[in-house]
């Protein structure tokens, strides 16, 4: 076989009675739980932002940034409900380059999933400990999502994910909302199936488990723009996109229909800094028309310290190294925005 394997790794069980969630901290994380449940339930008006690096590189600019998130969100808990990105694993086109705390918790030292495995659940719970943010993450393996099940808020399926039985089934059996994003075709048929598979029961394999799923009645759709076949961005953020996919959740007779939109990728043309204008015309459509108002629960960001992006060890603290981002003092002036829009 043309693989080596290296050693079994941890079962998430083990890793858990390692790094085990403190009574109180469990409590933080039913109680925002409620909170986001009730957002996308209805019950609750308030905007969700999910906010943060594209990818959580290094533990000490990652948390320096989630402080600052918790400052803000005392300010603003009226109206906007923060969820920060603690993206752990990040995937690549080609396969080729940095693929997130996971593999690499040192960017710049060779892949140790071992030491990843605890780097991303420790970086988790200190989140939770020192902030009192439980976080999102992106499911791009869906083994691993059992390592982190007790600390996520919110979990992303990719473009490239979508299509995937495993995700989608996977998602079913998770108890927090559960984004998933249109592919990068554009093609919202594969997002809206995604979505009717996770929100339904099923039986399949799950970590050499026969396992049997309740299905997920938070699972929903994120707009990310889309490309056509000579790789141009087009954005499907607008009102009449909005406006679309909740036809489409009605033909489904899907529970709670609600949208998360990203403000990057193809919607802004990769271009970070077209993200706050993209925030605020989605406010001023969920002011415009109640339908809008009604499906749009909250916006996707990608968002650090540092303005732009890096290649890896490019020296630069809270600059990301895989996507730019806006800097925090653009972030902080979007927060302060969008709630007085509200």
């Amino acid at each position: 076989m043309n693989m080596i394997f290296e050693r079994k790794l941890t079962i998430p069980k083990e890793l858990k009675e390692m790094y085990p969630l403190k009574p109180a901290l469990r409590e933080t994380v039913e109680k925002r739980n409620k909170e986001i449940s009730d957002i996308f339930t209805g019950k609750s008006d308030k905007f969700v932002m999910i906010i943060g690096p594209c990818s959580a590189d290094r533990e000490d600019s990652v948390l320096d940034y989630i402080s600052r998130l918790r400052e803000v969100q005392e300010k603003v808990k009226d109206e906007i409900f923060i969820i920060p990105r603690i993206y752990t694993n990040k995937p690549r086109t080609t396969g080729a380059g940095y693929k997130g705390m996971l593999h690499q918790p040192d960017p710049e030292s060779k892949p140790d999933m071992l030491k990843g495995i605890i780097a991303i659940r420790e970086l988790h719970m200190r989140a939770l400990e020192e902030t009192g943010f439980s976080c999102a993450d992106e499911m791009l393996y869906t083994e691993n999502y059992k390592y982190l099940d007790d600390v996520l808020a919110y979990v992303a399926i990719g473009a490239r994910s979508v299509e995937d039985q495993q995700h989608r089934l996977t998602s079913s059996g998770i108890e927090v909302p559960v984004g998933m994003k249109n592919p990068t075709s554009g093609d919202l048929s594969v997002m809206m199936n995604a979505i009717n598979a996770a929100q339904h029961k099923h039986t399949f394999i799950y970590r050499g488990w026969e396992a049997h799923s309740q299905g997920n009645p938070l699972a929903h759709a994120i707009l990310r723009g889309y490309t056509d076949r000579y790789g141009k961005s087009f954005p499907n953020y607008h009102y009449e996109d909005i406006i679309n996919v909740g036809k489409l959740y009605d033909e489904q007779g899907l529970e709670n229909p609600a949208i998360v939109i990203d403000t990057n990728h193809a919607n802004s043309g990769k271009d970070p800094f077209e993200q706050p204008r993209i925030a605020k015309e989605i406010v001023f459509n969920m002011k415009y028309d109640s339908k809008v108002k009604s499906l749009v629960k909250g916006i996707m960001t990608e968002s650090y310290i540092v303005d732009g992006c890096q290649k890896v060890g490019g020296g630069v603290y809270g600059q990301s190294i895989t996507d730019a981002c806006i800097g925090w003092e653009k972030t902080e002036r979007l927060i302060y925005d969008i709630a007085e829009a509200l």
